[in-house]
């Protein structure tokens, strides 16, 4: 009975992660495109002190500047968001798959294989150089430098 309600719970769980309730109000809560979304008519369009257009020219400027970019945006996301969601969708499945069935497992291989040649070549490093090395350090641990001022 435990098992069944938990094996309920976990499907529940993974039903939810797909049909989750999704926000409205706050569409970007991680603040991604911050700084792409904020263009006013101010940051495009700006007159410096003494070049002023006329005030009806200006005003409806701005009109035709912030209602032509609020609705062509709609216009372009009805059309193309939904291919596009398909296209990202299809883009970012085929990029964890491979990281997940080729990337990982490769790597993983690699570290497997490259463990054995390490040992080796430790060894080899081991019984070659260490003797060698050792040999030399007693050979010039006898060496004395002596600095003298002549005048």
């Amino acid at each position: 009975m435990a098992e069944e309600r938990a094996e309920l719970e976990e499907r529940i769980i993974i039903k939810d992660q797909h049909t989750k309730e999704i926000d409205l109000v706050n569409r970007d809560p991680k603040h991604i495109n911050e700084d792409v979304v904020k263009v006013d008519f101010e940051d495009v369009i700006a007159e410096p002190v003494g070049t002023y257009s006329f005030d009806g020219v200006w005003k409806t400027s701005y009109t035709t500047f912030t209602v032509s970019k609020y609705w062509c945006y709609r216009l372009l996301s009805a059309v193309l968001g939904i291919p596009l969601a398909v296209v990202w969708g299809f883009l970012f499945a085929l990029i964890s798959f491979c990281h997940i069935w080729a990337v990982v497992p490769c790597i993983k291989s690699y570290l497997i294989e490259i463990q054995c040649v390490s040992r080796i070549y430790s060894l080899c490093i081991h019984t070659f150089c260490d003797p060698l090395f050792e040999a030399l350090s007693k050979i010039c641990s006898n060496i004395r430098v002596a600095l003298r001022k002549e005048i």
